[in-house]
């Protein structure tokens, strides 16, 4: 397909200087191990250690994750003289909220979080009339450095271990439990792995996060695994790994261009794996676990949202298939002054009637959240002076 040329495409570098891709952490800070950090079979013997009776971590297990507390005074179950000992035992203090935001009446809820480390992160908790969402951070700043979202250009501070993650999802849990959302008590839904990092770059904790999520609880939270995403830029060997993991989530692929050209630009991991890779590994993440993928596309004014790639990207979706894949086009939230700006109202209608032409589903993702800067791509755990 030829590419046309206009005058009204604009190129990341017509602002920004790229900056290099960050595999490695800068800080390898571990936090102390937490409760959330073990496998059932690892808390009876943490008990146990402790000087407990095995059946103890069951308890344990019961008031994390069914009535979601940590809090000693509220184990009324667990004898007096025990259950001090064992919370500053199995529940070190690992995040902290120091910035809570509100949007949309209170059902929308951005937290900034201190790690023990004073690393920062944030989640967003997202509730709607029918169902309630949380956005969860994997990785203090990310290593992507993809230039057009507030995250990529922070660069990643370190990794989140698995109980960080599970904190700020406990979190959610506990608010929306005990109605502090508006609309009365309620469950998390669904969850998001689309806040700050790359989730794949964190394979293990992710991996860890998401067993403990959907197993049944006490052990577990027990949510659908059908209700978890995992987003990625495209981290082919990590993809195909998840695909064998056994656990059916839905996989997301940020793929914001359907050309080499312009997507290792936008995405510079794109310059280790093509955008004809990434594609053939969410096929392939469809064939084993038979469940659609969703393709994240990010419409930035006069650089992505041409027609022509709109075509184009129809045309390689379907050139693996009908039926495996769902397109989410996201407008993305402008910053002024900035060549990062939304896509025009009429050319947002034309890119998704183009896709849909061609028989692919598209739907516009929800940019609730915006104004608290907690929508996609504007997460950069940033905070007032003090």
């Amino acid at each position: 397909m030829p590419v046309p040329s206009s005058a009204s495409q604009v190129r990341p570098g017509d602002e920004t200087r790229p900056i290099p891709l960050q595999m490695a952490p800068r800080r390898r800070g571990k936090p102390p191990r937490h409760f959330a950090d073990l496998t059932p079979a690892e808390r009876v013997a943490s008990v146990v250690e402790a000087g407990e009776k095995p059946f103890r971590a069951k308890q344990l297990a019961t008031h994390y994750f069914t009535h979601f507390t940590s809090d000693p005074d509220e184990m009324t179950d667990l004898p007096a003289a025990s259950r001090t000992a064992l919370a500053e035992t199995m529940f070190p203090p690992l995040i902290r909220p120091t910035k809570v935001m509100e949007a949309d009446g209170g059902t929308t809820v951005k937290t900034l979080w201190h790690l023990f480390d004073d690393a920062k992160v944030e989640s967003v908790l997202m509730r709607y009339p029918h169902r309630t969402t949380l956005c969860v951070s994997s990785q203090a700043g990310c290593g992507m450095a993809c230039p057009f979202c507030a995250t990529g250009q922070l660069g990643l501070t370190r990794n989140l271990s698995t109980a960080e993650i599970l904190e700020q999802v406990r979190a959610a849990f506990r608010a929306l439990d005990r109605g502090e959302i508006p609309g009365g008590p309620a469950r998390l839904n669904n969850l998001v792995f689309m806040g700050m990092g790359e989730p794949l770059a964190n394979y293990k904790a992710i991996i860890e996060t998401v067993r403990t999520l959907v197993a049944p609880q006490p052990d577990g939270l027990g949510m659908s695994a059908r209700n978890v995403t995992v987003s990625t830029v495209g981290l082919v060997p990590a993809m195909r790994k998840l695909a064998d993991e056994g656990i059916p989530v839905t996989l997301a692929l940020s793929l914001h261009a359907p050309d080499d050209d312009l997507r290792s630009e936008l995405v510079p991991i794109n310059t280790r794996w093509s955008v004809d890779e990434a594609i053939d590994a969410a096929r392939h993440y469809y064939e084993v676990t038979g469940r659609r993928v969703s393709i994240e596309y990010a419409l930035i004014k006069d650089m992505n949202d041409h027609g022509w790639r709109a075509d184009l990207l129809g045309k390689k979706l379907n050139a693996r298939g009908k039926g495996w894949v769902h397109v989410n086009p996201i407008p993305l939230n402008p910053t002024p002054g900035s060549i990062w700006t939304a896509s025009d109202r009429e050319v947002e209608d034309e890119f998704v009637a183009r896709l849909r032409g061609q028989g692919i589903p598209t739907t516009i993702r929800d940019t609730r959240g915006s104004d608290i800067d907690g929508a996609c791509g504007q997460l950069a755990a940033e905070e007032d002076d003090e």
